[in-house]
């Protein structure tokens, strides 16, 4: 695979969730030697035992297994295949769930991930013009059983949702859907710049975060400064939640002399001295 000048590699993770899941793992990773693939690697996870449902924990042994891999072959990039028709059910599951800009933003085309980036090529392509293309080269795709079982919400999307929205609304509801994400990941990335400086200047020496500098910003960029000081501080980003975080705001806004506010991981803040601080900075 050198067309590019660049050597190109595979790796398929093997999540364990379904019978012959490690065999046709390394029926991937056997076509991808004949293929001229070098490295290649099939990686079986864990996903029982991890938080959140099934879907979140097969994503996070999933990402976690690819960025190990990428570092250990110190690879360039991690090129991930998800096409136009995933982000558009990537932006209604965000919307069904009550998501914020964030969730709605969908899914980036480059984003990094414990230093090694994350790049998504085919985000413009509908999945049907790469099945087009597996057909020109004579590929057979995968077809995944999970991909058609209701038990998984983004499954029930696929199958009952978006086929509904494209026949009341045209099949441009895939295009409107994923331009929706990049406007909106156009305005977040605006929105985090500013809150990343305004969290800088809120900063008191102790680490904590001035009350009368919070109050003094618009309401999208406080509480994406509290959600990035809420993660500075080691709460975990999949279980930080709005609730969290319009409990912080509230120290701010509707001070009440309420008592602590309690994040992922164990963390306390509290309001003191017009101050929001860990409570294990006292």
């Amino acid at each position: 695979m050198y067309r590019l000048g660049r050597r190109a590699g595979l790796v398929t993770v093997d999540h364990g969730l379904q019978a012959g899941s490690a065999e046709r793992a390394d029926a991937v990773a056997r076509w991808a030697v004949e293929a001229g693939l070098d490295p290649v690697d099939a990686v079986p996870v864990t996903v029982a035992g991890r938080p959140g449902g099934p879907e979140a924990a097969a994503r996070e042994a999933r990402y976690q297994a690819l960025v190990a891999t990428a570092r250990r072959h110190e690879a360039a990039a991690l090129l991930l295949g998800h096409t136009r028709d995933d982000q558009a059910e990537t932006v209604l599951l965000a919307l069904a769930r009550g998501a914020g800009p964030r969730g709605l933003a969908g899914m980036p085309e480059r984003r990094e991930l414990d230093g090694v980036p994350l790049l998504r090529p085919l985000l413009d392509a509908s999945r049907e013009e790469t099945r087009k293309a597996c057909a020109a080269l004579g590929l057979t795709p995968w077809e995944d059983p999970h991909n058609v079982d209701p038990a998984y919400a983004r499954a029930r999307v696929r199958s009952d949702v978006l086929p509904v929205l494209v026949g009341a609304l045209g099949p441009g509801v895939l295009d409107n859907l994923a331009r929706t994400a990049r406007l909106v990941a156009a305005d977040t990335a605006a929105l985090d710049e500013l809150a990343a400086r305004s969290l800088a200047d809120a900063r008191a020496p102790d680490g904590g975060l001035s009350v009368e500098a919070l109050a003094t910003l618009p309401a999208a960029v406080r509480t994406r400064v509290l959600h990035l000081w809420a993660r500075k501080l080691g709460a975990s980003p999949a279980a930080l939640s709005h609730r969290h975080i319009a409990a912080l705001d509230a120290l701010v806004t509707a001070w009440r002399g309420q008592g602590e506010v309690h994040l992922p991981g164990g963390l306390r803040v509290c309001r003191r001295d017009r101050r929001l601080v860990p409570t294990e900075s006292r």
